[in-house]
């Protein structure tokens, strides 16, 4: 398949596509927001904090449970404060999916094969297959030709072997792949992988972006 990808004429075979971000809205001010409302005046230091020691990555690679994750930041919360609230605060950052998006994408279909590839962890995903089944009677899994979940493959981007991994699992050599995300750190990997990538700008319709 050819398409004109920021007025570059691009040949490939599969595309991949991103999910937070470039199919679904991400605000991450709002997970920010509502923890304080909740009385955690530090959470963006936190959330540095979280970084560093690797919670984050874990969580999003399966190796920690939800339970697990919620555990580590109740200490930081008022005391009280319940399990569900902080699950609530951190999946206000979740958006919507753009029906508009799933249309177009609908048409690519019928050309190559979309898979998507995702880094998230379980609280996310949970939420993702409740705003998805707004929007289509199939289920996600059946939208796309596979689904790579982080935390359900144990492989995150932007190392390159995940991408590797992920072209083989498609039995589509890299060269011929296309990849699509809005964070400039995965697209590099995916370009390390020999995979062809894409920068997406949040805000402009996919037709526009094809085009």
């Amino acid at each position: 398949m050819q398409l004109k990808v920021e007025g570059e004429n691009i040949n490939f075979s599969c595309l991949i596509l991103d999910l937070g971000g470039v199919l679904l809205d991400i605000d991450y001010d709002a997970t920010k927001i509502a923890f304080e409302s909740l009385g955690l005046l530090n959470f963006s230091n936190l959330y540095h904090q979280f970084q560093q020691n690797e919670l984050f990555d874990r969580f999003e690679c399966g190796e920690i449970s939800a339970q697990r994750f919620i555990n580590e930041l109740l200490p930081h919360l008022p005391s009280g404060t319940s399990a569900n609230s902080v699950v609530k605060a951190w999946n206000a950052m979740l958006g919507d999916f753009d029906p508009h998006k799933l249309r177009f994408i609908d048409q690519i279909k019928q050309q190559v094969p979309v898979a998507l590839l995702s880094n998230t962890n379980e609280l996310h995903f949970a939420e993702v297959l409740r705003s998805w089944k707004k929007h289509r009677a199939e289920e996600m899994d059946l939208f796309f030709q596979e689904m790579f979940i982080s935390h359900l493959i144990g492989k995150r981007k932007p190392n390159p072997d995940t991408f590797t991994w992920v072209c083989s699992q498609l039995k589509f050599p890299p060269e011929e792949v296309l990849f699509i995300d809005d964070s400039p750190q995965h697209i590099e990997g995916a370009l390390a992988a020999g995979l062809q990538a894409k920068l997406y700008q949040p805000g402009i319709s996919f037709e526009a972006y094809f085009s």
